[in-house]
């Protein structure tokens, strides 16, 4: 009775509720961890990283950078209003030091070592394995021969392991058939090009990180000494400190500039010279050197570099009361590139019992225009400078604390007033007497100056290697395929021995086979022309059923054939 009515309250069992599947949980941070991972160490996104830091590169080399040219920014923001703060915001004028460019710099080094690394051991453990063992079928290769010889098989592998190892294979005997491989040096330069570009990309990384670069101008007859305060700009790495500077002096005795004079290329400079002294410590002794584009000078673990060129116009300036107020060399920056007409400015706050400046145009081969309403220079060598002046007194504005451009005045018709009639032509020599008596200003003759690029990176000659090892190992990835011979020696039905010869080459067989095959065969085993030519190769047709693939892993754990 119990049990009946147990069984009598059930539920039938169409009636009762499925029990509940669990539901997928996901393959969970350390899943998606491991799922990035292989996608970052594809050499597809190796790839596409390298593309995009070429891409990344572009506007470094279309828009002024900061570092190597902070006046043309200034200059191009003026000039765009609208799109230069956008670009600005983009740091597309700091292109190489953006955090953009850096996080797709660092995500390519972690590619391109996790790709090459795994494949660097996994090519020396192939390289020490014994060779892939020979397929059952040696007639379905895309290379191969057979032929009979009355020698034993025993004899016949023997001299096959001679043969092969003559011509440099791994040779492994075992199981009635030889097997060798030769050419693993193709896919070593494939790996040592891409370990070099590893290399390489650490090497600009470090000079980035360690080194600096700084640009100055040095009239003639002045010295340069290697010291942050000295340098009109100075870019360092972000891992250098001011204390690792070389002391090292250059002092410029002569710049000579050749141009052309003649045809449509006339005015073109042809030879740029600086005649230097420099000094690798205050206590060294005094070495000269010329100078000149493509031949920098090696001082101090940096390379000097010539630039650029240009005039500075020596003036002497006199005060109201008669003394010398100013007497130097002043640079003057090219307007026209050409014929380097030139502007520049002279400051002489020590003039009293008011401060004099003066704005400056030079033309080094002075002549009139064709219309002859104006100055123009024919041609870039000084063969008749010229220059005009116009005076300004007042209060320049350099005790104010503010920094201010050697190149500019500041407060004009503020704090700084033009002197009526104060403007004049002067030729070297000639004196200009400032009206009301307050002062003069003589053009006692010109100089010339030269930019130099002091550049210290400690990755350059890592990177040279790294740049040579790479070129090697693309010319050796090209040069050496992968080889591979098969040797079956049996004895056949009339007791004589079968002997099967198989090939493999990555890419296009090659003639090594057939003199392979007839070093085996020996004289005594030529063939017969009378018997006509043998059975040509035929295509290479996919394995059956149960039968080995040559490329596929075989059972002593040796890797397959490496496809790109």
């Amino acid at each position: 009775m119990t049990e009946t009515t147990e069984t009598g309250t059930e539920a039938p069992a169409a009636r009762q509720a499925p029990e509940e599947v669990p539901r997928p949980r996901g393959i969970g941070p350390l899943g998606w961890l491991r799922w990035a991972w292989r996608q970052l160490t594809t050499m597809r996104t190796a790839l596409i990283l390298l593309f995009l830091v070429a891409l990344g590169a572009v506007p470094g080399s279309v828009l002024p950078q900061r570092g190597q040219a902070p006046e043309k920014v200034v200059a191009y923001l003026d000039e765009h209003r609208t799109l230069g703060p956008w670009l600005d915001k983009l740091s597309m004028f700091d292109v190489f030091a953006a955090p953009w460019f850096a996080a797709i710099y660092i995500l390519l080094f972690v590619s391109l070592a996790g790709c090459v690394l795994p494949r660097a051991v996994k090519h020396y453990r192939s390289m020490r394995a014994r060779p892939p063992a020979a397929p059952r079928n040696l007639g379905r290769l895309p290379q191969h021969a057979e032929y009979e010889t009355d020698a034993p098989p025993e004899d016949v592998l023997a001299e096959a392991r001679a043969v092969l190892r003559g011509r440099r294979f791994r040779v492994d005997v075992s199981g009635g058939a030889a097997s060798a491989e030769k050419g693993y040096l193709g896919e070593s330069g494939n790996l040592l090009f891409h370990l070099a570009l590893l290399a390489l990309l650490f090497a600009l990384g470090l000079g980035n990180l360690f080194g600096y670069r700084g640009n100055v101008l040095l009239m003639e007859g002045k010295t340069f000494a290697n010291s942050l305060s000295l340098y009109d700009q100075f870019q360092p790495g972000r891992a250098f400190r001011g204390g690792e500077l070389a002391p090292f002096t250059i002092t410029l005795d002569d710049f000579k500039a050749k141009y052309e004079t003649r045809g449509e290329k006339r005015g073109m400079g042809t030879d740029f010279d600086a005649r230097i002294r420099y000094r690798t410590a205050p206590d060294a002794a005094e070495r000269r050197y010329d100078l000149k584009i493509n031949h920098p000078l090696k001082v101090g673990g940096a390379k000097v570099y010539l630039l650029g060129h240009g005039y500075a116009p020596v003036f002497t300036v006199r005060d109201a009361k008669g003394n010398v107020a100013f007497q130097d060399s002043v640079p003057f920056l090219e307007m026209e590139r050409r014929n380097l007409t030139s502007e520049g400015v002279i400051k002489v706050p020590d003039a009293q019992p008011d401060q004099l400046a003066f704005y400056a145009i030079l033309w080094p081969t002075a002549t009139a225009s064709e219309d002859g309403r104006q100055i123009v220079s024919a041609f870039p060598a000084p063969l008749r400078p010229v220059v005009t002046i116009t005076a300004f007194k007042g209060d320049i504005g350099l005790d104010s604390g503010t920094p201010q451009s050697v190149y500019k005045l500041e407060g004009i018709g503020k704090t700084l007033q033009p002197v009526k009639g104060g403007q004049k032509l002067l030729e070297p020599g000639e004196t200009f007497e400032l009206p009301g008596g307050a002062g003069s200003i003589t053009f006692d003759g010109l100089k010339e100056w030269t930019s130099l690029s002091v550049n210290h990176d400690p990755g350059r000659m890592p990177a040279l290697i790294a740049a040579i090892l790479a070129v090697l190992g693309v010319a050796t990835s090209f040069m050496v395929r992968r080889r591979r011979v098969w040797v079956r020696a049996s004895t056949g039905e009339g007791g004589r021995t079968v002997v099967e010869v198989g090939g493999l080459t990555l890419g296009n067989p090659t003639s090594e086979f057939d003199d392979i095959v007839a070093a085996l065969r020996g004289p005594e085993d030529e063939p017969d022309p009378e018997d006509g030519p043998g059975p040509e190769p035929g295509p290479e047709p996919g394995p059956e059923p149960g039968e080995s693939d040559p490329d596929a892993d075989q059972e002593d754990g040796s890797a397959p054939e490496p496809k790109e």
